[in-house]
């Protein structure tokens, strides 16, 4: 079934209610209805052709705004391939993507059109339009020439629906190919797991490039036919005004990164009978810390859900959404999700038993079904009998409960022994004055690689570094321990709040120089 089929059929009988309230305006069911039939019948008179046996790619280059989302659903409904794409690209990103993509179609900002023009005809790229977040740009005005009616275009599950680039901290950003099934599943489950009702309203701020705002918050509140408060940005006095106005429909669940919860914590304003309507707050992308997830708890009576997914296989595993099914559990992201498989395994693929530390993999209906021209990388990311390596590091509790330690490529390996950052920054979180660590593995003489903090903290708040290595010390073995100690302005971060490691790497390489130097010197002259 062609997903937009699927998310059309949740909508309300009555196609007059409103299901987005955006800083411009409402659109009811029926104007969604309405303005994606001329965007998909637009798609559909340029005959677009598609490549390697794949329907026609559909990319956008675009702000956030509910056209954006319209342009999207648009795109499913013609039974075409959409490639979201972060307007934060500059040239030499954009058109990475572009040739290696090689859409029919790419949409883009207005004011980006004169830069990105060279870009798209070098990526062959068929047709090019533009869109702006106050509804301008000819793409819209192309399509209004088009009829409001639109048969959508059969696609059987197996048919690709979307590709999602993964963030390429390493090597070549790599193309997700998800199908029709893979997103439906998915949606569903969600649906169900997360207690979606008639009467829920989502506070949606996150951006529509990724899977978080365009697939879990978009297709949730779609499939059930809830309408959405739109914000086309980020600002947490903003959230904080729609989850307080008491006016239909009310507000209650909101998805966030945890960025967007720290920021909210930063507003006084927020307290328990603010947000006394809410019935749901979820938290994914990156991990919460435990801090932010207490302090959340404490000031507004309300525990956050956190879950985890990925680009390749959407929703994995989820904290309980029901009080009756247990805790939500800081530090956890919860049991696998219902039809989701996950196992733990040791370097040579073998199965550990609880609470051992391993690689994580899954199967299921919603993972992906390779990487976009990259044969040899599918072939890697799965096992000879099917589950996808996902790169993370993990423990399954005894209560099945999944809790991440790192990416495998964050591990640091420091005198033979391996140090999982998670366990490190859990504690060098609750330190006074400490807002937020990331630890990471430098070059060093000794070890191979040294332990090496990287702190932000409270405004005015001086850390000492040997004060923080010693009570490191007094909860952890030596060789966990940082070495060194920095305090940041802030965290290198990408658009869903991830804090980017590699970044951090490549500014403390030398961290460890001195030591490297004076051995060097000692090595020389036999001292």
């Amino acid at each position: 079934m062609n997903l937009f089929t699927a998310l059309q059929g949740g909508w309300p009988v009555t196609r007059q209610d409103a299901a987005i309230l955006s800083e411009r305006g409402t659109w009811t069911w029926d104007d969604l209805d309405r303005a994606t039939a001329m965007v998909a019948n637009l798609l559909g008179s340029l005959h677009l052709q598609g490549r390697n046996g794949h329907p026609p790619i559909v990319a956008a280059h675009l702000d956030k705004s509910v056209e954006a989302l319209v342009l999207y659903l648009a795109t499913l409904r013609c039974g075409a391939v959409f490639l979201p794409l972060n307007p934060a690209y500059r040239a030499a990103e954009l058109g990475y993507f572009l040739e290696d993509a090689r859409p029919a179609v790419l949409v883009c900002r207005p004011d980006d059109q004169e830069w990105v023009i060279p870009l798209a005809a070098h990526g062959q790229v068929g047709h090019l339009f533009t869109l702006g977040t106050q509804g301008n740009g000819s793409l819209l005005t192309h399509a209004c020439l088009h009829s409001d009616q639109h048969e959508t275009e059969p696609r059987h599950e197996g048919e690709l629906a979307a590709i999602l680039y993964t963030s390429g901290t390493t090597g070549r950003s790599k193309g997700a190919m998800l199908t029709h099934g893979n997103l439906l599943s998915n949606a569903r489950t969600l649906l169900r797991h997360w207690d979606w009702r008639h009467d829920d309203c989502l506070v949606h701020a996150l951006p529509i490039f990724h899977i978080h705002g365009l697939f879990v918050a978009c297709h949730c509140a779609l499939l059930s036919g809830t309408p959405m408060r739109w914000l086309d940005a980020f600002q947490p006095t903003a959230v904080l005004h729609h989850i307080a106005d008491r006016s239909a429909p009310q507000a209650t669940l909101f998805m966030g990164v945890p960025t967007m919860y720290g920021r909210l914590l930063a507003q006084p304003e927020l307290q328990r009978d603010l947000v006394q309507g809410m019935r749901l707050f979820i938290s994914g992308s990156a991990p919460l810390s435990p801090t932010a997830f207490e302090a959340f708890q404490a000031r507004t009576g309300h525990t956050i859900l956190e879950r985890y997914g990925m680009s390749e296989t959407g929703m994995l595993c989820s904290n309980p959404c029901r009080s009756r099914e247990g805790a939500r559990v800081a530090g956890s992201v919860g049991k696998p999700l219902p039809g989701v498989q996950l196992r733990i395994v040791d370097d040579e693929g073998a199965p550990l038993a609880a609470d051992q530390t391993g690689h994580v993999e899954v199967r299921g209906p919603n993972v992906f079904v390779g990487y976009l021209g990259m044969p040899e990388k599918t072939a890697a990311a799965f096992t000879p009998d099917g589950w996808f390596r996902t790169g993370d590091v993990g423990r399954i509790d005894h209560d099945g409960r999944l809790h991440l330690v790192g990416r495998a490529k964050d591990l640091v390996i420091t005198g033979g022994l391996n140090v999982y950052p998670a366990e490190v920054e859990s504690l060098l979180d609750r330190l006074p004055g400490v807002t937020e660590s990331a630890v990471i593995g430098v070059p060093h003489p000794d070890f191979g690689e040294g332990v090496v903090a990287v702190l932000t903290t409270q405004a005015g708040h001086v850390l000492d570094e040997a004060e923080v290595i010693r009570a490191m010390r007094e909860q952890l073995s030596a060789f966990k321990c940082p070495k060194r100690v920095f305090v940041a302005d802030e965290l290198p971060r990408n658009a869903m709040g991830k804090v980017q490691k590699n970044l951090l790497r490549q500014r403390y390489a030398d961290a460890f120089a001195q030591e490297s130097r004076t051995q060097l010197a000692q090595a020389r002259t036999g001292s």
